[in-house]
């Protein structure tokens, strides 16, 4: 088996996640958690904390595997490895933090299916070495933490005049109820989400690099062919996974 990988360094790594392509606010990943559970700073802090360490010892266990997994069968490969430690997360929330465990509910299982999860262990922790894939994992876990802490804080704020369940408005303050509700929730994150276009705009014209703020590769994911992610290709030769940069 032979690979071909681009060598990335750690804090690479973080920076990507956390920034460059933020699962949230850039590629716009795992939605149906983060317009669902964030109706607190907690509920998303919770949700992304579980998400962060899912995604970082999944990409670290397929990474270590991916010379013996068959390509085939790598995705039922992938979602077995990530449902255990799904369980294991869920069986030590029941445990240690049951409130937070019933407030996330049935969205703690549904990690196994999260796109972000399952992304990154096909797009990288698949053909890279174990220490980047297990810091791209944090890195995006952290991206996705950070969003989802915003996100609720905000609908909290505006919704309940707290944070963190301590009270920061003042008592004359009328709680916005919608802020609260499902609808609340896309208002908060497409104004964050045009918030980071404002400052992507405005790093542009005062000459700042942010090309690949917006986007994962900085190229036109809908007509992506021999740039962008069209460059790696991956195919089977004798049930080898040969991995590419053209």
């Amino acid at each position: 088996m032979s690979k071909t990988n681009r060598p990335d360094s750690a804090g690479e790594r973080l920076i990507n996640g956390l920034i460059k392509e933020n699962p949230t606010f850039v590629l716009m990943l795992g939605m149906c958690p983060t317009l669902a559970v964030t109706t607190s700073a907690i509920n998303g802090f919770g949700m992304g904390a579980t998400t962060l360490a899912v995604l970082a010892l999944s990409n670290l266990i397929i990474s270590l595997l991916r010379g013996i997994i068959p390509n085939k069968v790598r995705i039922p490969a992938f979602i077995v490895i990530i449902a255990s430690f799904v369980t294991v997360v869920q069986l030590l929330l029941e445990a240690y933090i049951p409130f937070l465990n019933d407030a996330l509910g049935v969205y703690i299982p549904l990690i196994v299916v999260n796109c972000i999860i399952l992304g990154r262990a096909e797009s990288y922790a698949y053909s890279h070495a174990p220490i980047p894939s297990l810091f791209d994992g944090i890195g995006m876990g952290l991206g996705f933490t950070v969003a989802l802490t915003c996100i609720g804080a905000v609908r909290e704020l505006l919704g309940t005049g707290e944070i963190f369940g301590f009270r920061v408005m003042p008592g004359a303050y009328t709680p916005i109820g919608i802020f609260v509700l499902a609808p609340g929730a896309f208002f908060v994150l497409a104004a964050l989400c045009a918030l980071q276009n404002y400052v992507k705009a405005k790093g542009a014209r005062a000459g700042k690099d942010t090309g690949k703020i917006g986007s994962g590769c900085s190229e036109d994911c809908l007509n992506c062919g021999e740039t962008g992610c069209g460059r790696r290709k991956f195919y089977d030769d004798s049930d080898d996974l040969v991995v590419e940069e053209l």
